[in-house]
């Protein structure tokens, strides 16, 4: 891996886990604008917390070395999310600010992916 594509590799990641971190602890808090963004959507408020655990966990799972197979559903897990998060905002009718963060974090997700190290990622034994 050259040196180029490791710092890509490493920027993208850490923004991603900022970023999937953040929103994921804001969700387990249940702060007032998830809950009304969740009521706006048309989901139970309880996806907040089931979103905002498996956030951290991938986070969790994308930085910690290892374990490729568990990288490769955190990284999975994040693109359903996102993807998820996106068509939602797309169904109820939302402008373009609402699509930003899903957009970058499921870019950062793409990225992180890519440019993984060959230690992260699953190889043919």
């Amino acid at each position: 891996m050259t040196k180029r594509n490791k710092i890509i590799y490493w920027v993208a990641t850490i923004w991603l886990a900022l970023g999937m971190v953040s929103t994921g602890i804001v969700q387990l808090m249940g702060m007032d604008e998830e809950v009304q963004m969740m009521e706006h959507l048309g989901y139970p408020i309880y996806f907040l917390t089931i979103i905002g655990i498996w956030k951290l966990l991938g986070v969790v799972a994308i930085l910690a070395p290892k374990f490729p197979v568990l990288k490769e559903w955190a990284y999975a897990g994040f693109v359903f999310t996102m993807t998820g998060a996106i068509f939602s905002h797309l169904a109820v009718g939302d402008g373009g600010v609402d699509f930003f963060g899903p957009s970058l974090l499921l870019v950062l997700t793409g990225i992180s992916w890519y440019f993984r190290p060959i230690g992260r990622k699953i190889t043919a034994a």
